[in-house]
């Protein structure tokens, strides 16, 4: 199926639900079966005030398995429904050299068949059972996911774990979704304007570690090298329990629950794993500049990027907030400032985690915005007011007023998600990461820590211009 992914980036928007339901790409999924305005009122409302701490707690049960695996169980009995998410803890950034795009190609090969389910079997197992589901891989995980009937939990636990346990890789289905694959590159990205703008181009221009810079979308000739052995070690090595997360959300009896894992995972042997690259980035001291042609794009486009804090930090739940003042719907300051009171584009969308949300990445990662504007607008116009915003945070700072209102219009999308398939991903996401899903309950908590003094600190280190990437779409097609 095909998702086109809008309003992209704001904590949940791109990011949770539909980014996750799609492959490595915010455009297009990968297969699996088979960006007019209303005005806005500029004047900024009286903030309400700061709402208590929520008393609403999710259920978190957490425990791994003697072979490795971490499980997370969250029931939620509101649906006759249940959700199985299993995250291998294997991505975009620790894919092998000279294989780009290989941690893709193998969200491909899940599907090709196991010990007991032959080719596209699984899928059909789960749609004839009522259910649906789907794969992808992002900067630090590879997930898969089915949401089905309540009553045919085990049947998706047994099914995962007979693929855990191994799949049926041979020569013809590595060639085969070798193919799919490259179709997949020319087209989402080859074939058609902005493909890959900015989600695909940005990480690789702004980021200096290979292991964040390359392409992860996958190098054609590096596809083509991709070998069954190749496949076959990477499988032993990264889908195995001792690199993954198990999360079940929803209408299920924990204990019976833990009966099937116990019964299904627990005999699938651990893997010796290699070291982990290092990712980190270096500090960049120098604003970068950089400009693509593109053949099919009628308009120019630019993106800006800034590098964020680590992940956890007080400066990190800063820039969430700050992304909600300045780019997160129409009363956001960059909204306002582009569109409504200088009419440069009619859009402008970004956040934290293109492939995903503010939550479910480890490594480091950038806060970027993207627009297309008319040919008769010029770049240095776009970054004139991209400057005068920051300038103007830089020098009046964000009030306790301001504060509080962003995090009124955070915590409404995050708890909305957080009764859909959101709640199974971050707390995937949460074990893998900081082998602690309980701090799903923790989150509000450590956004309301911010304080104005936090967020001018923030503001002065990650948004200075030495921190920054833009890159320009030069329009070579003719309107």
């Amino acid at each position: 199926m095909k998702t086109r992914i809008s309003d992209r980036g704001s904590v949940w928007g791109t990011a949770a639900l539909l980014a996750v339901l799609g492959a490595c790409s915010p455009k297009a999924t990968s297969v699996v079966n088979t960006p007019a305005s209303t005005p806005v009122a500029t004047a900024t409302p009286a903030a309400p005030a700061a709402p208590a701490a929520s008393s609403f707690q999710i259920p978190v049960e957490y425990y791994t398995l003697p072979n490795g695996l971490k499980v997370v169980l969250s029931p939620d009995h509101t649906a006759p429904t249940a959700t199985v998410a299993a995250y291998y803890n294997v991505g975009f950034r620790n894919e092998p050299r000279d294989r780009t795009g290989y941690a893709h190609l193998f969200e491909h090969l899940m599907f090709q068949g196991s010990q007991n389910l032959g080719k596209m079997e699984f899928i059909q197992l789960v749609q004839k059972n009522g259910g649906t589901l789907n794969g992808s891989t992002r900067f630090d995980f590879t997930n898969y996911f089915e949401i089905v009937p309540a009553h045919k939990l085990e049947t998706m636990l047994w099914a995962e774990a007979d693929r855990m346990r191994g799949l049926a890789i041979n020569q013809a289905s590595l060639t085969n979704q070798q193919g799919v694959v490259k179709n997949e590159v020319r087209v989402n990205v080859l074939n058609q304007p902005y493909g890959g703008f900015p989600w695909l181009d940005m990480p690789q221009y702004a980021n200096k570690n290979w292991n964040n810079a390359h392409n992860f979308y996958g190098d054609l000739k590096d596809l083509d090298a991709a070998t069954l052995p190749d496949a076959q070690a990477f499988f032993k090595t990264y889908y195995a329990p001792n690199n993954a997360a198990l999360a079940i959300t929803g209408d299920f009896e924990p204990a019976e629950a833990k009966a099937w894992i116990e019964k299904y995972f627990a005999n699938i042997p651990a893997a010796t794993q290699p070291p982990k690259p290092d990712i980190t980035e270096p500090r960049q001291e120098k604003e970068q500049r950089f400009t693509k042609d593109d053949k099919l794009a009628t308009k120019p486009a630019l993106a800006f990027a800034y590098h964020m804090p680590d992940r956890n930090t007080p400066e990190y739940y800063a820039l969430i907030l700050l992304d909600q003042i300045m780019l997160q719907g129409k009363d956001s300051r960059l909204y306002q400032a582009m569109v409504q009171k200088r009419g440069l584009t009619d859009n402008v969308s970004g956040g934290i985690n293109y492939l995903g949300n503010a939550f479910n990445y480890s490594g480091p990662m950038l806060w970027m915005g993207d627009l297309v504007y008319d040919n008769t607008v010029k770049s240095d116009s776009v970054v004139s007011v991209l400057d005068q915003e920051i300038s103007r945070l830089a020098k009046d700072g964000i009030d306790q007023n301001t504060l509080d209102l962003a995090v009124v219009k955070l915590r409404s999308n995050l708890y909305d998600q957080l009764s859909g398939f959101g709640r199974a991903d971050m707390l995937a996401s949460f074990a893998l990461f900081d082998n602690n899903p309980a701090r799903i309950n923790e989150l509000e908590a450590e956004f309301r820590k911010v304080t104005p003094a936090v967020m001018q600190r923030a503001v002065q280190e990650y948004l200075r211009p030495t921190n920054r990437t833009l890159l320009i779409v030069n329009p070579l097609a003719k309107s």
